[in-house]
């Protein structure tokens, strides 16, 4: 006798054979139904966005299956679809892709207000798009025309790119008196418009998901990434592969700016050891570098965090030799596609890394002196200075002269609340030290870019930012705003060290917890006693 029916209830509220059920999980089953309609397994790229937000999906897919269970329907996981889901082992069930047998398919009844529920209202509920006949289908357009929708769609495309290259990401063309055409959002929304393909339009998604991921507002990134798995589940676009791999990168960059290394580090493992993405990872030189250079980062902190453990020591070091070998591959990848705006990014990361690992005592890489690492870090930057005009990248960050400002300042330690008379004392290197120490690089340090005195460097930039020449996420701003008042400090203003200090507390409400923290201590540490009179630091957190 085969088993009964399952009445699907999509009306809210939400009902299995007329119990309440989760919308989570009947939303899951619905789109495993509607997978195997389609003849095609559900993959966590699929669900990533759509279900719930990345970092509770592998909680939602678990409790769904406990909810099948007590439902009494059977769904299988794994690149098999022909196995018998009793026996497949729970231990891989998070890593998908999900699938339902026909015979449990054909148990399911999707029902709205008790009667059947139609393809577009099933459509409706999973947020897709309902598909169209071809009677119903627009006309397609002579075949000169569509070529010509292409040009103008691929022009805008490459004038978003080279304007977040420039630097003008979202700001007026003429900000600051300079004219330099449209910015980049405005370019990626025109190519929007033009967009004629499922995959021109996914595209322009992603691009803008990057985009915002760049100007530090990851809340509209992961919106974007929400907008790119609904075009993805509503259609089969060419590149498939390509957008899921960059999705789940970008989605990646977002938990890492949020500090949660564990999930970033599990969506780019994910990655790798999906059978569509994987090779992604090993033959496109754009995705291999994003990986690589992303991993490199959550490695360097987590041998950074490590390091103050005794009993972590080794781990810590391992953590550091890891974190140089995928810089390393990083380099190579953007090399590789001669994509040297990406190439300045990793060479200034390898350079801060270097420095920040020989300041927690992890010597790598042959630093074994700590003249050697310090010579070596100021290289990698003035590396990518170099490579900032060589490839004529004038939308830099401000990466490049945060680090120096904090390697000029960092030999500097002293007892917290140092009176101003003794702080003064302190000898921090000068930027005629930091170009000696490049050596054949000191080129990179331009005059124009690289003034004689930090307070001017830091200043320069913030100047830069406020005239919308230049826009620097908060993280950037924030860091400027300290070097400024530590700098400042130093060269006995404490007028404007003052105001850069009133500047950042500003700006600290908006930072993740962790980079709070950070600022908060240097503050309460690492600065003059007549300073902190003058702007007293955030209290310290409760220990």
């Amino acid at each position: 006798m085969p088993p009964p029916a399952i009445t699907l209830e999509l009306r809210s509220p939400q009902t299995v054979d007329g119990r309440r059920a989760p919308y989570q999980s009947l939303w899951l089953l619905l789109r495993l139904l509607h997978g195997h309609a389609q003849g095609e397994a559900v993959r966590l790229d699929d669900l990533r966005g759509r279900l719930c937000e990345p970092g509770a999906l592998r909680m939602a897919i678990s409790r769904a299956f406990r909810d099948f269970q007590a439902w009494g329907i059977v769904a299988g996981w794994g690149e098999d679809g022909t196995r018998d889901p009793r026996f497949l082992n729970a231990a891989g069930r998070s890593q998908g892709p999900f699938w339902l047998p026909a015979a449990q398919a054909r148990r399911l009844k999707p029902v709205v207000d008790g009667r059947r529920a139609t393809r577009a209202e099933v459509a409706a509920f999973l947020g897709l798009k309902p598909q169209r006949t071809r009677a119903a289908a627009a006309p397609q357009p002579p075949a000169d025309a569509v070529h010509l929708q292409d040009a103008h769609f691929w022009q805008q495309l490459v004038t978003a790119h080279q304007a977040m290259q420039q630097g003008r990401l979202a700001v007026s063309p003429t900000a600051g008196g300079e004219a330099g055409g449209p910015s980049a959002l405005e370019a990626m929304r025109r190519a929007g418009r033009l967009a004629g393909s499922g995959f021109q339009r996914a595209l322009v998604t992603l691009n803008e998901a990057l985009l915002w991921r760049r100007l530090g507002d990851d809340a509209e990134a992961r919106k974007r990434l929400r907008a790119l798995q609904r075009q993805r589940l509503a259609a089969q676009v060419a590149g498939h592969e390509y957008l899921g791999a960059m999705a789940a990168i970008v989605a990646a960059w977002c938990d890492y700016a949020a500090r949660d290394l564990a999930e970033a580090q599990a969506q780019l493992r994910a990655v790798a050891e999906d059978p569509a993405h994987g090779p992604l990872l090993r033959h496109h030189p754009q995705v291999r570098f994003e990986w690589h250079n992303l991993w490199a980062l959550a490695c360097r902190s987590q041998a950074l965090a490590m390091a103050a453990d005794a009993a972590r020591r080794d781990a810590a070091a391992a953590q550091a030799e890891e974190a140089l070998r995928h810089f390393d591959r990083a380099l190579a990848a953007a090399f590789e596609s001669h994509a040297f705006d990406a190439a300045q990014h990793v060479a200034a990361n390898m350079g801060m890394a270097l420095w920040l690992f020989d300041r927690v005592g992890l010597a790598v890489d042959g630093t074994r002196r700590e003249s050697e690492a310090l010579r070596r870090a100021v290289q990698w930057i003035a590396f990518s200075e170099w490579l900032c005009r060589q490839a004529e990248v004038q939308g830099r960050s401000a990466w490049n002269a945060i680090y120096l400002l904090r390697i000029a300042r960092g030999g500097c330690t002293a007892a917290p609340r140092l009176p101003l008379a003794d702080f003064r004392a302190l000898r921090p290197l000068r930027m005629a030290q930091a170009a000696a120490l490049a050596g054949p690089l000191a080129d990179g340090f331009a005059p124009a870019q690289w003034p004689a005195d930090w307070v001017a460097v830091a200043r320069q930039r913030l100047e830069e930012h406020a005239s919308g020449r230049r826009r620097y996420p908060g993280l950037q701003r924030a860091s400027l705003l300290f070097e400024l008042a530590w700098h400042a400090a130093h060269g006995g203003d404490l007028r404007e060290a003052a105001a850069a200090l009133a500047a950042l507390r500003g700006e600290l409400p908006a930072l993740p917890a962790a980079d709070r923290a950070y600022f908060r201590e240097v503050w309460n540490d690492a600065l003059p006693a007549e300073l902190l009179a003058l702007e007293p630091p955030p209290r310290r957190a409760a220990r």
